[in-house]
């Protein structure tokens, strides 16, 4: 290889990374360098092979692993200008790009739009009639993953095994059907449709495979139905020999809930009988004790592969576990060993991570850490651009830059309701994919009269009529942005919509969130405090806002101790990590505890793989703790310790006694005394 240096590779993978024989799969165990091989192999592709950047495409799931992945190929290219013209992406990037090019193919205009999660909720919201979220968010649910396991809505509403499930099916076909007349797609049909589209017509596959000649997928685990079914179009064709490699780890199987299935890993042996399965075992992450201890929790599911990950770091600290009275002793005491510890390992606060099984664990743990004064930051947390209200603000101004754009038109002609409907909206997405034209042009189009009564059409013209005069205020030379914004807000009346449509606390709430930005928005347009910048107009505000919140996030991490689920802490490693809440009902979480006993079992399985999970974030020391009493609904329950922890089989040495010495804030002060009088640690 020879931009692939030898010396930077174990055995399995080197072997990993030149194997071209034919499919491939690497079991890559957790940190034991999967990205590595992936990026290595396509450098030696490119390189060694003679394969053509542009004729390579590698999936994953996140679009900041794809940056990072593609990023790390630029280094290893004698001309990393080549990285360019790689195809590095997320599974739904790709969907985007076959679409875009296919639109007509799958019936749809080739401005075609693509819904976000608020807008189709507010659709299954209108077709199921009813202002409960939650039941809106199951309905949601059930037809994502219906979507993702390729079943169309007459076979749902055939195969439903109760009421609930037939109304959801319903909804689902007149789901379909309105996203249809919308000429739109969701986040779902970005891969369901690039799959019914290689399905049903294999010149349009057959163009695809030559354009994509060797595949690579990360993260394969956490594949779904309809995404191995894109894979495997892509890879298979008369007289094609299947040439791919997918990486992934059967261990860190944890999103099942969301539609990703185990059975891929099993499938993809059937479906390709020459696949060559390679190990990777050596961990480059964590200390013998942590390996240790993950192997022997994971090795109580059944395997697909056998694998045991070892390290060269040595045995490390004992693993502690410690039981606590409650929730508020435990929280107390992670935050005050946390700090000890800091002191102790002459740490910074981003070396440290607390995982937990559930969000609603992190309120006390917040209230602890705040006392304490350590820093936190949070995984998942929302951005403020993803708020419901700032989302209904931003799609006027989307609207104002660029009328082609519908959702943006969807969202603002219905918040607030304006006497445009459901079935209007309908009439004007198919006259509008009848003309291969936008919504809005739609509106003014000679024989849409014929389509939608005057009562209809009324409200539409008025609402377009009003983002042009907008529009052309935005665009007009000293025309201020915050006086154009000013009026926009008077003109729909925002603040009495949220007071109708929630209580007073959550309207109050939102509506100073609107003013926060609207405020910042205007202090923007005027060139900020100290009016260092050229007075901006309305669109060169809407501008700065889109690439603002695609950016959002990508600032520098800030030295803080990481709080984060158990499922979004996935790929991240961390030197010290506090597990808690490892008691029966939370990890393993307890279910529903009238599901068949195949159910229940295969539950467990995927609990203790997220257990794996969270013991192989750490590198150099874990903490793990459990309550025996813990509040659920105001009243105190008594807890057990999970079978998790007894499944560890750690030494006597390796943990703590039952009950967690109280730090207390007199002892605490002593032993950081103590410490600061300790040499350095090498």
């Amino acid at each position: 290889m020879s931009n692939t240096p030898s010396f930077g590779l174990n055995a399995p993978q080197r072997e990993a990374v030149k194997y071209m024989d034919g499919p491939c799969l690497v079991l890559a165990g957790a940190g034991s360098g999967k990205t590595r091989v992936i990026t290595q192999k396509i450098a030696h592709l490119i390189e060694d092979c003679g394969y053509e950047p542009k004729h390579i495409a590698a999936l994953t799931f996140t679009n900041k692993a794809a940056l990072e992945m593609q990023e790390r190929i630029a280094k290893l290219l004698k001309q990393p200008k080549l990285a360019k013209h790689l195809t590095v992406s997320t599974f739904h990037s790709l969907g985007v790009q076959i679409l875009r090019r296919e639109a007509r193919e799958v019936g749809l205009k080739d401005r075609f739009s693509i819904m976000d999660s608020d807008d189709c909720f507010s659709i299954v919201q209108d077709l199921a009639v009813t202002t409960d979220k939650q039941k809106v968010r199951r309905i949601q649910n059930t037809m994502s993953l219906w979507k993702n396991g390729m079943v169309d809505p007459d076979v749902a509403v055939h195969q439903a095994k109760d009421e609930e499930e037939a109304q959801a099916a319903r909804i689902y076909r007149s789901y379909v059907a309105t996203l249809s007349s919308y000429q739109a797609v969701d986040f779902d049909d970005l891969i369901r449709l690039p799959v019914q589209l290689f399905r049903d017509k294999e010149d349009v596959r057959d163009k695809w495979q030559r354009k994509l000649r060797y595949l690579l997928v990360d993260e394969y685990q956490d594949t779904n139905t309809c995404q191995y079914e894109l894979v495997k179009l892509l890879v298979t064709g008369l007289g094609k020999k299947p040439l791919f490699t997918a990486v992934g780890d059967d261990d860190q199987a944890i999103y099942a809930w969301r539609g990703a299935t185990i059975e891929n890993l099993k499938t993809l042996q059937v479906d390709f009988p020459d696949l060559r399965v390679i190990k990777l075992e050596q961990n480059y992450r964590s200390t013998t004790r942590i390996l240790q201890a993950a192997n022997a929790v994971i090795a109580n599911n059944p395997k697909l592969f056998e694998k045991s990950l070892w390290s060269e770091h040595g045995q490390g600290d004992p693993i502690k576990v410690l039981a606590m009275a409650d929730e508020e002793q435990e929280a107390d005491q992670v935050a005050m060993m946390l700090s000890a510890h800091r002191f102790d390992r002459r740490a910074k606060f981003s070396d440290f991570a607390i995982l937990y099984r559930g969000n609603h664990q992190a309120r006390v743990l917040e209230k602890a850490l705040r006392r304490e004064r350590i820093p936190y930051v949070m995984s998942g947390g929302q951005s403020f651009f993803d708020r419901a209200e700032i989302k209904d603000i931003i799609s006027y101004l989307r609207l104002v830059a660029n009328s082609d754009d519908d959702p943006a038109f969807i969202r603002a002609v219905t918040t607030p309701r304006r006497g445009v409907g459901q079935s209007t909206l309908e009439v004007l997405g198919a006259f509008a994919g009848q003309w291969q034209c936008s919504l809005f042009e739609a509106v003014f189009k000679g024989g849409i009269e014929a389509k939608l009564a005057e009562r209809q059409l009324t409200p539409l013209r008025g609402f377009c009529d009003f983002i042009n005069q907008l529009g052309a205020r935005a665009s007009k030379p000293g025309e201020a942005a915050g006086e154009v914004l000013e009026d926009m807000m008077k003109e729909i009346n925002y603040e009495s919509y949220l007071y109708d449509a929630f209580d007073e606390r959550q309207a109050k709430g939102k509506w100073q969130n609107v003013l926060d930005f609207t405020g910042w928005l205007k202090e923007k347009g005027t060139g900020g405090r100290e009016g260092a910048d050229a007075e901006k107009s309305l669109l060169d505000l809407t501008q700065m806002v889109a690439l603002m919140s695609m950016l959002e996030g990508r600032d520098e991490e800030p030295d803080a101790v990481r709080m984060s689920t158990l499922h979004a802490s996935k790929g991240l490693e961390f030197p010290h990590v506090f597990l808690i809440g490892v008691e029966e009902g939370i990890l393993p979480h307890k279910g529903d505890p009238d599901a068949p006993v195949e159910t229940l079992a295969a539950r467990i399985e995927e609990e203790r793989r997220l257990m794996y999970v969270g013991i192989t974030r750490a590198q150099r020391s874990l903490h793990i703790t459990w309550c025996k009493n813990r509040k659920r609904s105001r009243e105190s329950m008594h807890c057990d310790m999970s079978r998790f922890i007894k499944e560890m089989k750690l030494d006597e040495g390796d943990a703590a006694p039952t009950d967690a010495e109280t730090i207390t804030p007199r002892n605490r002060l002593d032993n950081i005394k103590a410490l600061l009088q300790k040499p350095k640690a090498a």
